[in-house]
């Protein structure tokens, strides 16, 4: 979609402090949408943890038709302390990242500036580079089982899929969005696997990996076992410009990535069917931070961040680059941290400072 002038945008505020921080990135949403001329209409989803302890349901029937009938979704935070670990998190988000074929997670790892980082020695102008995980198959594909289970003899499996149709498609975006990121530095993109180990389903990645590369010629392509990925990425991060990785490493690095640039309440991540018609979520990876819920101190910089995104790639660049320097300018000169409660500022005074230097 490029250009268009009213967005259809389903709202999923979630838990905890989720819903506070949505509301900090659809208030930065009111003011940018004035200035750069275009409508928008949100309908909010009550699906999270309060609804699944109401309701004994995660997503309720339809819930994946309707949200076909979106441009895109706004997801604040899933997560609940009443609810056991895994069910919102397979039951909602891995099955709507599943049924919308949101096959490419794109992760920016961006030090922005103002921001700590833990690299002795490094700044804004040397961790600014994008993570693309594919995100529909690996370990995450469900495949496995139990023999003999709570036994002493039990067996446990769980098979990681790869298909060249997946690996493909994954891959040819990923050169296609490191030829329109244009880094001035110099276009790469470094495949992160584990070839020597994984010889079958990563093989298959090296092989599509190789052959795609011939179609980039522009595009200098590089490759990092993941372990060695992990230790560059904290001494040399000025040496990538774009990852692409499987489901499960990618899940990795994107953490490590967060905790360069500054931690998770700085960064964001879209969900992406990039496919005509497709449907995209857009998040910050901070979780529900269930703890901070209703005293106004949660960081909101990445819920904001994750809405730059979602008009990145809604058609409306101009609005996202003005969100992405209004950002910029809070965080270097206005904010004091970026934890909770230490930030010089309540949530919503962040929200509206960056809604003032829009």
């Amino acid at each position: 979609m490029n250009g268009k002038q009213s967005l259809k945008l389903a709202v999923i505020p979630g838990d905890g402090t989720g819903p506070e921080v949505t509301a900090e990135a659809l208030k930065v949403l009111a003011a940018v949408s004035k200035l750069e001329g275009f409508t928008y209409e949100t309908t909010n989803f009550d699906w999270g943890g309060e609804r699944y302890l109401r309701t004994g349901e995660t997503l309720p029937a339809g819930a994946v038709a309707e949200l076909r009938r979106f441009d895109a979704i706004y997801l604040g935070a899933v997560g609940h302390p009443d609810v056991k670990p895994g069910i919102l998190e397979k039951g909602l988000l891995l099955e709507l990242r599943f049924q919308l074929d949101q096959y490419i997670n794109l992760r920016p790892v961006k030090l922005y500036p103002g921001v700590e980082t833990p690299l002795a020695g490094k700044g804004p102008k040397d961790i600014d580079f994008v993570v693309v995980r594919e995100n529909t198959e690996d370990m995450y594909a469900g495949v496995g089982g139990w023999l003999k289970k709570n036994t002493p003899d039990e067996v446990a499996t769980q098979t990681a899929i790869y298909t060249r149709k997946g690996c493909e498609r994954c891959i040819r975006w990923a050169f296609e969005f490191t030829r329109r990121r244009n880094n001035p530095k110099g276009k790469r993109l470094t495949l992160v696997a584990k070839t020597n180990v994984l010889t079958y389903g990563h093989d298959l990645w090296w092989r599509a990996w190789q052959d795609i590369a011939k179609e980039y010629p522009d595009v200098e392509p590089d490759y990092n076992h993941v372990d060695a990925c992990c230790m560059w990425m904290v001494k040399n991060p000025e040496h990538y410009d774009v990852i692409v990785t499987t489901n499960m490493f990618g899940d990795i690095i994107t953490d490590l990535g967060a905790m360069i640039q500054g931690g998770l309440g700085v960064a964001a991540g879209g969900n992406i069917n990039p496919d005509p018609g497709g449907v995209s979520m857009y998040e910050p990876m901070g979780g529900s931070a269930p703890k901070y819920t209703g005293q106004n101190v949660i960081n909101p910089i990445a819920a904001i961040g994750a809405m730059s995104m979602l008009l990145e790639h809604s058609g409306q660049p101009a609005a996202a680059a003005r969100v992405m320097k209004a950002i910029q300018i809070v965080t270097g000169t206005k904010m004091k941290s970026q934890s909770a409660g230490k930030m010089g500022y309540g949530t919503r005074e962040v929200g509206e400072l960056v809604c003032e230097n829009l």
